[in-house]
């Protein structure tokens, strides 16, 4: 190797001190702008990263789902367009309505399960399961936000046949976003990766994937606290209301710049009035809407969790599932399209509508049952204006009733059919439209049966239909979400406050049927799909504080003393397959000292000599267990005699795996969150 000249080095630092100086000029200029940009830096992430990560989201999500909205649109009118340019022709009419929708939901299907099976339904019972502790890495990689955004893209492009949402899906989207971020944060702050921050941003996450579907910031973070969490942090509050709100914002003014509305104002607009909105006396009608929200929300429930259970067992469909599902989906998709064909069974439900005038519709402040003398024909293609929308519902065979009826018995099957395609998509809208429907045929029956209006006080006050509507999309939604803030979610969205009360008071009644006897959609779902996801404990298991962990821990734990060895290690590793265990204080002495994570000790039985091995390995064969491994104190442990009600509340709210059980510090057992979990089984179903 050539060594260096002195004099050469000499000349190349001068060369190299000259192109600095030729290309960074003004060095005291430049000293003094990096301490402004640091100390601009510093002044800005004084009040916390956190702010901008979750203003980033809203945004993000925002651009997103105005994006998507835009592009369903565009999609949904060419399939209008192509079902009025075909003429006349029935057979060409039937083939335009159905081979559109089954060729976009059979697309969403293949195309996203060829990606990861993991795309299909809406989410958030995964995502309920990983907020209790659970971690399923898979639920939120970064190839499932693609696959998921294209299919749900088409699913919705399919339109109200297929009859399915946006909301559950959209908020697994953010969800995916946020663990994205937080991954970015980490790198950027150059923080090692911490749980508890990924814990919050998905917390934020799911209030922002509610208010940039509807536009509602206080409703989707009340909502989103609600459906996905059994406790919540108050600590995660404002982060949770800024993201969305920023996340709203953004969704609602992008609108405004796109031309669709002069200003932000509530997605779906009524004329509801305000000087009087309703009588006192009915407050007794609203009560009876939501009992019977409530009942038909129970047997929803049953059914769509009987039918998603029978779909997985019968063999025929089971073997299409795990093979075809986009064969299935297409097969379900035509069924569906058949029946809400305009010209047959359609003309009956309104099929025409997309889910927004549907609920434009049914939100109505007039009366239809004044409206019907002077309907227009049916032949029009659907009115552009928003007051014209009710025509749909009329037809010369039928009133009225009999065509909100129709639409109730015919939508709820259909809905619970499509609840089993394994087609990314969200079904909170359907349940919220059918609702509307609801409360609809509700304020009809109402308005015919007092069509002078109620008096009160002398004065006459008619009977407004659309506050049933409201009423009965938040009652039904609330029922089989489980969740009371869908009363302010209809206020939010309908920029309509009045009838806040009576619309509380029916969702209130509601969800006292509906939870009294059945679990919510997303935990039926979880039942069903048999994820490690801790079940509630119903008010009236007023038993749960008389079961005991002595009765149902698990008594054989694989445990190690401090003075174990090569052999004692080994063996416990075959033996069980834990992630932890624990550490005594010797083989005569069962006092719990700690505990020691699997990994420590397979790094242990590495570093050691086998008993029997040849002599001319290097290693070493002496040292024990509580010489070589660091043992972690055992932070929380459970008496015998802790109640199962309080167990139930230990893991939820640590999102704890497993405890273990000692007796005046000695150790007795151990409880899991599958001890657990079947011990509340055998108490809501004791055999």
């Amino acid at each position: 190797m050539k060594c260096p000249v002195p004099g050469e080095e000499e000349e190349e630092q001068e060369r190299v001190l000259v192109s600095e100086q030729s290309w960074r000029p003004c060095p005291k200029a430049r000293r003094r702008l990096r301490g402004c940009l640091e100390w601009v830096k510093r002044q800005l992430f004084r009040v916390g990263e956190d702010w901008y990560f979750l203003f980033v989201l809203g945004v993000l999500m925002a651009l997103i789902s105005f994006v998507m909205d835009l592009l369903i649109f565009r999609l949904y009118e060419a399939h209008r367009w192509l079902y009025q340019e075909v003429g006349d022709v029935l057979v060409l009419k039937y083939l335009s309505w159905t081979i559109y929708p089954i060729v976009m939901a059979t697309f969403s299907t293949g195309f996203s399960q060829s990606i990861t099976p993991h795309s299909g339904g809406s989410g958030i019972p995964e995502l309920k399961t990983i907020l209790t502790g659970v971690m399923l890495e898979d639920y939120l990689a970064i190839k499932i936000f693609g696959a998921k955004v294209v299919g749900l893209t088409c699913t919705l492009a399919a339109g109200s046949t297929v009859f399915l949402g946006k909301v559950g899906a959209f908020v697994h989207l953010s969800a995916m976003a946020a663990a994205y971020l937080g991954k970015m944060r980490t790198s950027v702050m150059k923080e090692y990766e911490n749980k508890f921050k990924q814990n919050e941003m998905l917390v934020a996450a799911q209030a922002v994937g509610v208010a940039t579907v509807f536009g509602a910031p206080i409703s989707g973070v009340l909502f989103s606290i609600e459906v996905m969490s059994s406790h919540f942090a108050v600590r995660d509050y404002w982060r949770g209301f800024f993201a969305a709100t920023c996340g709203a914002f953004m969704f609602r003014l992008l609108a405004v710049f796109n031309s669709e509305q002069e200003t932000i104002a509530a997605i779906f607009k009524s004329d509801l009035k305000i000087d009087f909105p309703f009588d006192l006396l009915e407050t007794f009608f609203f009560v009876i809407l939501g009992a019977v929200c409530g009942l038909l929300a129970c047997a929803y429930l049953f059914c769509q969790r009987w039918l998603l259970a029978a779909v997985r067992d019968n063999r025929l469909t089971a073997k299409l599932l795990a093979t075809d599902k986009p064969i299935y989906t297409a097969l379900g998709v035509l069924l569906l399209a058949s029946i809400t064909f305009p010209p047959g069974l359609g003309q009956l439900m309104a099929s025409r509508l997309t889910m927004k005038e549907y609920l434009i519709s049914l939100f109505d402040n007039r009366t239809w049952g004044l409206l019907v003398p002077n309907a227009s024909s049916l032949a029009a293609p659907p009115s552009k204006d928003p007051w014209a929308l009710w025509q749909e519902w009329c037809h010369p065979s039928a009133t009225i009733f009999g065509t909100l009826a129709f639409f109730l018995m015919m939508k709820f099957w259909m809905l619970i059919l499509a609840t089993t395609l394994p087609l990314p998509a969200g079904y909170f809208m359907p349940i919220f439209v059918y609702g509307a429907a609801i409360g609809r045929l509700l304020g009809e029956t109402v308005a015919l049966l007092f069509p002078q209006g109620i008096h009160s006080e002398g004065a006459l006050h008619l009977i407004i239909p659309g506050g049933y509507a409201l009423a009965g999309a938040a009652a039904f939604s609330g029922a089989v979400t489980h969740s009371i803030s869908t009363a302010l979610l209809v206020c939010e969205v309908t920029g309509h406050l009045s009838h806040v009360l009576p619309v509380t008071v029916a969702v209130l009644v509601a969800n006292a049927i509906t939870q009294k006897h059945q679990p919510s959609f997303y935990e039926g779902t979880i039942i069903v799909k048999k994820l490690p996801y801790l079940p509630r404990i119903r008010s009236r298991h007023m038993a749960s504080y008389q079961v005991v962990v002595e009765e149902f821990m698990e008594r054989q734990v694989v445990a190690l003393a401090k003075g174990s060895g090569f052999e004692e290690v080994l063996a416990a590793l075959d033996a069980s397959a834990d992630a932890e265990y624990p550490v005594l204080e010797s083989a005569g002495s069962p006092t719990l000292v700690g505990t020691v994570s699997r990994a420590q000790l397979v790094t242990f039985l590495q570093s050691r000599k086998h008993p029997q091995a040849p002599q001319g390995e290097k290693l070493p064969t002496a040292g024990t267990l509580g010489e070589s491994c660091a043992i972690e104190p055992v932070m929380f442990q459970l008496l015998p005699w802790t109640s199962l009600h309080q167990a139930h509340h230990l893991f939820e709210l640590l999102k704890l795996q497993r405890i273990f059980v000692t007796r005046f510090g000695e150790l007795v057992g151990a409880v899991s969150r599958a001890e657990l979990r079947r011990a509340i089984e055998e108490l809501a179903d004791p055999k």
